[in-house]
C-alpha cells in the first residue's frame, strides 16, 4: 500500500509529538507506514529520515520517521502561536492533497491546525473541512463524519449557533447531507447497504407535534425522500434513546441536525478513539478528534490514541476505495 500523508498542523501544538509517537507505536506493528509532511527539525525523541519523495518512505519507516522536509520560518514555541508560521501551515495540507490527487499517497491524514492564526494572515475558510473540499471537491459540499469503534455520527449543520443551525434545516439539505453520508459509507467504508438513523430535532422526536413541529414538517418528510430513493433510513428518532448501547448495533450512522447532538455521544463514548473523515472530496482525508492542545504542548504527555485511529482508519479506507 502506498503510504498515508500526514500533514504538521500548528506547529505550536502537539501535532509533532504526537507524530513521532504514532511512528514509535506503528513501525514494528506493521504499519500503516505514514511520511509527515513538515519540519524536520520539530521531530523530537524518535529517529528521523528525510525522504525526497513519499515513494521513499515505505523503505525508511522502519528506520526512522519519514519526513518531506517543509521548514518553518520561524522556530516553533511549545504553546506560543505564531502567526509567521501559517504558510508552512496551509502549504503542507495543500502539498499533502497534491500528493493524494497525484495517486501518490494512499489518503491524507490531518494534524490539528489553529484556526484562529490563520485566519489572522487571511485565510479564507473556517477550518480544514471547507480548504480540502476547495481543493478537491466531489459533492456539492463536504461533510462530517466522526467515527469510533462504537458510533459513526454526522452533523448536518456544524459551526454555527444552534438558532441559525434550526432555521437553516430542511427536508432537503437533511436529504443531500444523508445521500453523500450513504454514498461515502457504500465507497470507502465497504458497507454495502448502510443503515441510517435520522435524528429528531425536537425532545421525543416532537412527540407528535405537542413539542414543536420541526419534526412532522421538516425531519419526517426528508425520512420518506431518503426511503424513496431506496436508502434504509429511519427516524425521526427521539434523541435521548437512539445512542443507547440496545440502540447503537441497528444503525451504520447517525445522521444529527445540530453540531452537539452529534458530538456529545461519539466523544462521552470515545474521546480518545474518535476520528474526523470528510465525505465529499475526490481524495480520503481524516483527521484525530482533537484539537492543538497548546497547553500541554512540550510536555511529552499528549495521548496519540486519535492519531493512531486516524492513520488506521485512512488505511482501511483507501483499501475500500482501490478494491
Amino acid at each position: 500500500m502506498k503510504p498515508l500523508a500526514l500533514t504538521m498542523g500548528e506547529p505550536a501544538g502537539i501535532g509533532a509529538e504526537v507524530a513521532a509517537k504514532a511512528w514509535a507505536a506503528l513501525r514494528g506493528a506493521g504499519g500503516p507506514g505514514f511520511v509527515f509532511l513538515g519540519d524536520a527539525e520539530a521531530i523530537q525523541g524518535v529517529p528521523v529520515v528525510r525522504v525526497d519523495s513519499p515513494e521513499q518512505a515505505p523503505a525508511a519507516f522502519a528506520a526512522g520517521l519519514p519526513v518531506l522536509h517543509t521548514p518553518l520560518p520561524a522556530r516553533p514555541r511549545p504553546g506560543v502561536l505564531d502567526p509567521a508560521n501559517a504558510p508552512a501551515v496551509i502549504a503542507s495540507i495543500e502539498a499533502a492533497v497534491a500528493l493524494a490527487q497525484a495517486g501518490r499517497v494512499g489518503a491524507v491524514v490531518t494534524n490539528p491546525i489553529q484556526k484562529s492564526v490563520l485566519t489572522g494572515t487571511g485565510f479564507p475558510y473556517p477550518g480544514h473541512t471547507e480548504f480540502l473540499h476547495a481543493l478537491a471537491p466531489v459533492a456539492a459540499r463536504p461533510v462530517m463524519l466522526l467515527a469510533s469503534e462504537e458510533l459513526r455520527v454526522v452533523p448536518v449543520t456544524i459551526h454555527e449557533s444552534l438558532r441559525s443551525a434550526i432555521a437553516r434545516l430542511t427536508p432537503e439539505l437533511i436529504v443531500e447531507t444523508a445521500r453523500i453520508t450513504h454514498d461515502g459509507l457504500v465507497r470507502d467504508f465497504g458497507i454495502a447497504r448502510p443503515r441510517l438513523a435520522i435524528a429528531g430535532l425536537n425532545p421525543h422526536a416532537g412527540e407528535a407535534g405537542t413539542m414543536g413541529r420541526e419534526d412532522i414538517e421538516i425531519v419526517a418528510p426528508a425520512v420518506a425522500a431518503l426511503q424513496a430513493l431506496g436508502i434504509d433510513a429511519r427516524g425521526p428518532l427521539p434523541p435521548d434513546t437512539m445512542f443507547t448501547a440496545h440502540a447503537r448495533p441497528r444503525m451504520d450512522v447517525a445522521i444529527c441536525l445540530y453540531h452537539d447532538q452529534a458530538l456529545i455521544p461519539i466523544k462521552t463514548l470515545d474521546m480518545d478513539g474518535g476520528v474526523n473523515v470528510t465525505l465529499g472530496l475526490s481524495i480520503i482525508r481524516t483527521s484525530p478528534d482533537h484539537g492543538t492542545a497548546l497547553d500541554i504542548a512540550g510536555r511529552g504527555v499528549a495521548n496519540p490514541s486519535s492519531l493512531l485511529a486516524a492513520l488506521r482508519l485512512a488505511r482501511s479506507l483507501a483499501e475500500h476505495r482501490s478494491s
